[in-house]
């Protein structure tokens, strides 16, 4: 925080303003709605959106992040704490809360231990399926909600009212922005209403319900919402530690994930660079702070980071002022909430949700890379048929196993010479000569135990379709590292071809990687020679093969 504050001029201040008071009008009635979701009182969703944005502030990285509820967080919640306790019960509250302790206290050792690294192994394509099967349950899981009861019996006046705020959000989020421009409204200020619509139209049913009573006609009220700030919250439930560490792992591993997507976005709007593990250190300190105040799990939201951005925020301070105006209005008088339809609250989750569809992700990977295509589709599938946690897992699982085949089955191509130069290429690709008494190849990966075999085996392969070569070259160009199982592997190539008189000759070999083979003896006993360049292995070798052996640098 010292850093951002001690920058700071008065010229920033009017976007920070205006930021922090179109994010508080849009999280009220989102800060309930994702209440809902995790199975909690409405007001907890405000709650988690006061203390939380404070402290990522003072420990957070990005310049226009905003962190508080969000949908898929808040999905996993609700699994995790449903099976445990009855939802609205003051138990349940309690281990809402304990799982943002436990999520947050995993942010910060990791931020200590500077693992921001791991975030690297979910892979984009299982982070999209992922988020898509997220976003189909949790509108699922609000139909009855929007209908009054299920979709083959609703509630008539509960449906109308839902259907009827769904097409105005759609309307408002596909159509009123280009509407207000043509009006005359400049684009900033058009954008910026047409994202506001949420609360407008929460608004506009908040009106009706009072107006017509419809609380008497069966449509559901958020009931009474208690005003003033969250009392100071430290109930735990020993019992329940081990069940909720598990999934506390999970809780903070996507926390992670979802937060640095929507950082790393509004970052490279700005030309700015962030820190990981401060990040993990800012998100897990913002969990703390959402335990003490009787919140649940918090994250950064792309959504409300672009309205932040695109509101003007300049610094941290747009979350504070946020944060400042939310809880004046919980200190205002709460009453008019007390008469917000869920129907219409319900209607917001959907439309917000449904705009997590990432399908484009889906298409690139299955023009580019099939194995990515079905990663997406398995994570997804895996969500919405085995729940939350276990899609995280399948994901988890898949993004690690796609990692290991790819390196366990490398790249090598044959070379031949560019005729008329000294550049060797894939002879697959290019017009490329070989010759029959010299095989040489290029390994396009680093030798480590899972590729070993692999790689053993295709040299065998390539040996024997040319029955008549005496010379195997690798071009180790490509490679970086060669772990004790591969140098094992290659002792054991090396020894095989002494005995059937084929030597073996390593060129463009790394430094780094030479100098943990001058550890082995494996170089004493190698049945061939090192080269700077191919071209000058290939010109040496024949030579020897004519009988006109010249010089050649080691």
């Amino acid at each position: 925080m010292l850093d951002w504050l001690r920058q700071y001029r008065r010229a920033l201040l009017p976007g920070d303003i205006s930021a922090g008071v179109v994010v508080a009008m849009m999280m009220i009635p989102q800060g309930m709605a994702y209440a809902l979701v995790a199975g909690l009182p409405p007001v907890a969703g405000i709650y988690a959106s006061i203390l939380p944005p404070l402290v990522y502030a003072v420990f957070g990285s990005s310049m226009t992040q905003s962190v508080g509820p969000m949908a898929i967080v808040s999905l996993m919640t609700a699994a995790v704490v449903g099976p445990l306790a009855p939802a609205g019960s003051g138990l349940y509250g309690v281990l809402a809360a304990q799982l943002a302790l436990v999520a947050g206290v995993v942010l910060l050792l990791c931020g200590a231990l500077r693992l921001g690294f791991l975030a690297n192994f979910f892979s984009r394509p299982v982070m999209s399926g992922f988020t898509v099967g997220c976003a189909l349950v949790i509108a699922a899981g609000q139909l009855q909600p929007l209908l009054g009861g299920r979709w083959n019996a609703p509630h008539l006046p509960s449906a109308l009212l839902g259907i009827a705020a769904i097409a105005a959000l759609l309307a408002a989020k596909y159509g009123l922005a280009p509407l207000l421009r043509r009006c005359g409204l400049r684009a900033p200020h058009a954008d910026m209403a047409a994202r506001l619509a949420p609360m407008f139209v929460v608004v506009a049913a908040t009106v009706l319900a009072a107006a017509y009573d419809l609380g008497a006609r069966g449509v559901r009220l958020t009931g009474a919402v208690p005003s003033g700030l969250p009392e100071l919250n430290l109930a735990l439930s020993m019992r329940h530690w081990d069940t909720l560490l598990q999934p506390g792992l999970l809780i903070g591993f996507i926390v992670f994930l979802m937060s640095m997507s929507a950082a790393q976005a509004m970052a490279l709007k700005r030309n700015e660079k962030l820190a990981g593990n401060r990040e993990l250190i800012g998100l897990g300190a913002a969990n703390v702070a959402s335990m003490v105040s009787g919140g649940f799990p918090v994250t950064g939201s792309m959504s409300r980071s672009a309205v932040n951005f695109s509101a003007g925020a300049n610094t941290p301070l747009a979350s504070v002022i946020t944060a400042a105006l939310l809880a004046l209005a919980l200190v205002a008088p709460t009453g008019w909430l007390a008469w917000l339809p869920l129907p219409a609250l319900a209607a917001t989750i959907i439309v917000a949700v449904l705009g997590m569809l990432d399908l484009d992700t889906l298409r690139l990977a299955w023009r580019y890379d099939r194995g990515d295509a079905l990663a997406w589709l398995a994570t997804g599938a895996g969500v919405v048929a085995l729940g939350v946690e276990a899609g995280v897992i399948v994901g988890v699982a898949l993004s690690m196993g796609t990692l290991i085949w790819r390196a366990s089955r490398p790249h090598i191509a044959v070379l031949g010479r560019i005729a008329g130069s000294e550049h060797f290429r894939n002879v697959e690709r290019y017009p490329a000569a070989t010759e029959p008494e010299m095989v040489v190849l290029r390994i396009d990966a680093n030798l480590f135990f899972g590729n070993a075999e692999e790689v053993s085996a295709r040299i065998e392969e390539e040996l024997r379709t040319h029955p008549s070569a005496r010379d195997l070259v690798l071009v180790m160009s490509a490679v970086s590292s060669i772990d004790t199982t591969a140098l094992l592997a290659l002792t054991e190539l090396n020894a095989s071809l002494k005995r059937r008189a084929i030597g073996l000759h390593l060129a463009e070999v790394k430094g780094p990687v030479m100098d943990r083979l001058r550890h082995s003896d494996f170089l004493a006993a190698l049945n061939g020679q090192l080269f700077l360049s191919t071209a000058m292995a290939c010109d040496h070798l024949h030579q020897t093969a004519a009988g006109t052996l010249c010089p050649v640098r080691t």
